[in-house]
């Protein structure tokens, strides 16, 4: 077990850099990556969201490019992430760690101008950090080399493939060295489309389970409450809020149209509120951040654009409006909460429609639950309503008789069909095995004989 960075023979750059950080001891992510890394080894991981992965992944990278300096060089190190915000979070580390060093990192998104980023590009710095799409176009153009590339990592892969950005990272793979170091994390090994990826990525990967994605987070309180509908939510949403301690938080919904609705519904309540939705331009949602980061805006309303990466400090509440899809899902929403041994909160709102995906995301991530409620906010929905069985009656000393009916269960009635109404005083034909199969003995026809006249 190690007992802090300096274990980890980390350059004293770094180690400066990883201090002024405040980080005092290595995450379990970190201190069993960095020296596999180190070597030089493939590595297929698996950590929890919030387990401190990037720094895991960028102190050995940033280590090698001070230990065997290249001016002049291109490329050294390739970041595939899903989504701009992660981007912009993973640059913004590899900063703050190596802010006593000279190592450059560039940053490779959509929704910004390609001619400001074909800039950036020609300045060759050692780190790239990108999005598979925006990529993609400038490799495809010529403006990107990465014949020099030495590390290459996937991050948040299985968000990647849920994006469905498969196709472009596999492209983007086959331009890369092939004598790059690879490294991959995830947040489960169990996504079907990770097999795809892995084949063309690793070779001979050492695999790291490291915090499960199924063990419930140590420093994160699991509540529900009971709603009856959007209108009850919202009120419920705004007691919370007003009631709740905490610096900064998170409130998840499923669809941009409601993340704008409800901010506008919050903001005339007078909250301090911002929503960050895929749909805005990038400018935007730079300004959004910002704004939430700095603590200008207590509250952010975001889709599950928000639920991956990023690591905002002070969020002690994360609040599911509408219900997760999944259970990968609910893990990366309540993920920004309880972050770097801090406490938090995460608190679902369950309508009677929500409530069987509620229960099972429970029981597939083992998580307790605990319900709560609000005083004067209860709601009508109390869970659903148990299903009745009916039990056996015993007569007093033994079982009733069987093919007598008993004093509580009456014989049936016999059945008032129209077809025995019909047939009322007609003469039924016998009934037994017959000859041709039909299941009733044939009427056999006899012939009348005439009257004996007497002789």
């Amino acid at each position: 077990m190690s007992n802090g960075f300096a274990d980890l023979l980390l350059p004293d750059e770094l180690l400066r850099g990883v201090a002024k950080l405040g980080y005092a001891t290595p995450t379990p992510v970190q201190e069993q990556v960095i020296p596999l890394a180190m070597e030089g080894a493939d590595l297929l991981v698996c950590a929890a969201t919030g387990s401190g992965k990037t720094a895991a992944f960028l102190l050995p990278m940033m280590q090698r490019f001070l230990d065997d300096r290249r001016p002049g060089g291109g490329t050294r190190a390739l970041i595939l992430v899903p989504t701009r915000e992660l981007a912009r979070q993973v640059q913004d580390q590899f900063l703050r760690l190596g802010s006593f060093t000279r190592l450059s990192a560039g940053v490779i998104t959509g929704g910004e101008p390609k001619s400001r980023q074909v800039a950036n590009l020609r300045k060759n710095p050692e780190l790239l950090v990108a999005t598979p799409g925006r990529l993609l176009e400038h490799l495809q153009a010529g403006e990107v080399d990465l014949g020099d590339l030495e590390i290459l990592v996937l991050d948040e892969a299985d968000r990647m493939l849920d994006l469905g950005l498969a196709d472009d990272v596999l492209a983007i793979v086959e331009r890369c060295s092939p004598e790059r170091q690879s490294l991959l994390f995830s947040a489960t090994l169990h996504h079907k489309g990770l097999e795809a990826v892995i084949g063309p990525l690793l070779r001979d990967p050492k695999v790291l389970l490291i915090d499960p994605v199924r063990a419930p987070h140590p420093h994160i309180e699991h509540q529900i409450l009971l709603s009856d509908g959007p209108e009850h939510k919202e009120r419920q949403l705004l007691w919370l809020l007003e009631h709740e301690p905490f610096d900064k938080a998170l409130v998840f919904v499923n669809t941009r149209e409601r993340t704008v609705a409800l901010a506008n519904a919050l903001v005339g309540k007078g909250q301090r509120v911002a929503a960050l939705h895929g749909e805005m331009e990038q400018r935007e949602r730079n300004r959004v951040m910002g704004l939430f980061q700095r603590g200008e805006v207590a509250v952010l309303i975001a889709t599950d654009l928000a639920a991956r990466g990023l690591d905002v400090p002070g969020v002690g509440l994360v609040i599911n409006f509408d219900a997760p899809r999944s259970g990968g899902e609910y893990l990366h929403r309540v993920g920004r909460t309880g972050r770097a041994g801090a406490l938090g909160t995460a608190i679902t709102l369950v309508s009677s429609m929500e409530w069987n995906r509620v229960e099972g995301i429970g029981r597939y991530l083992r998580l307790e639950l605990v319900p709560r409620g609000i005083k004067g906010l209860e709601s009508r929905f109390q869970g659903p309503a148990k299903v009745k069985t009916r039990r056996k009656t015993q007569a007093q000393g033994g079982q009733a008789a069987k093919g007598k009916p008993s004093a509580k269960q009456p014989s049936r009635k016999p059945k008032d069909r129209l077809r025995d109404r019909k047939n009322i005083g007609k003469r039924r034909a016998p009934s037994g095995p017959s000859a041709d199969g039909a299941g009733r003995d044939p009427v056999k026809k006899v012939k009348a004989r005439p009257p004996r006249t007497p002789r």
